[in-house]
């Protein structure tokens, strides 16, 4: 069935196929083609059994296409076959580029839509049991990107670091030299970090440690992107999530006597 051109930049979540909203799942339903990112779940693609699937991912020096290529090809197969769903990780506005194809679309007449996701800068920490704010430990936090598209560290690092939040920095794995270097340099050697490697997913890894340390854990743990790395007191918090569930774990194997 063909439908009007139109886009849908829809965010596909964290990771775990059922973090995906209602709505996002609808407009799967109603997709003709689908162009999904490297980071998303394949099983997502389930819902639009009817679409054609295209990848156009990109990852470290692996671009399938460029971003000018994408947003052509958006404009395309809108045009010859109607409505284009565009499924990205997390949420499209977040470090997505989803704006960027909204605006394209849009100035070359496509109807466009926007439909959130659970953003992984969230999501990911509070799988693992790290609230990214709490009252009397951090009264905010960062979101920043690791690698600006200069492919540089982004310089809000720096200002972070200098703040008493919880910092989140995503796509920052290449970086984490320079940000362990930055972190030292304002004295924050003891301030503890977890790195969380695909958060959400039955593939998750993480390691835990301090700014002092936190290069050896990756190295033993065999840490690589993608991943999220959470650095403030907050990261703590999630041994009192890891004792809890232990707990629930261990009340589960009693056997209840029977009378």
């Amino acid at each position: 069935m063909y439908n009007s051109p139109k886009l849908s930049v829809v965010g596909a979540g964290p990771g775990d196929p059922e973090l995906i909203t209602i709505k996002a799942v609808n407009t799967l339903k109603s997709a003709n083609v689908v162009l999904y990112d490297a980071l998303i779940n394949r099983e997502l693609l389930d819902h639009a059994p009817q679409a054609e699937h295209i990848y156009v991912g990109k990852r470290k020096d692996k671009h399938r296409y460029s971003q000018d290529e994408i947003n052509e090809l958006i404009v395309k197969y809108a045009s010859e076959r109607g409505h284009v769903v565009r499924l990205k990780g997390g949420d499209p506005f977040i470090f997505g580029r989803g704006s960027e194809e909204i605006d394209y679309a849009r100035s070359e007449g496509l109807e466009t839509a926007v439909v959130s996701g659970i953003t992984s800068s969230i999501a990911v920490p509070a799988n693992a049991g790290i609230p990214l704010t709490k009252r009397g430990i951090s009264e905010s936090f960062w979101v920043i990107t690791g690698t600006t598209t200069e492919r540089k560290l982004s310089e809000d690092v720096r200002l972070a670091a200098q703040s008493t939040a919880t910092v989140v920095i995503l796509m920052g794995m290449g970086k984490l030299n320079e940000i362990v270097d930055i972190f030292s340099h304002f004295g924050k050697e003891d301030t503890p970090v977890g790195i969380i490697q695909n958060g959400t997913t039955v593939n998750e890894k993480s390691g835990f440690g301090t700014i002092r340390n936190i290069e050896n854990v990756v190295s033993e743990q065999k840490l690589t992107s993608p991943a999220i790395i959470v650095i403030g007191e907050v990261v703590n918090e999630r041994n009192k999530f890891e004792a809890v569930f232990s707990e629930v774990q261990a009340l589960s194997r009693v056997e209840i006597p029977k009378f």
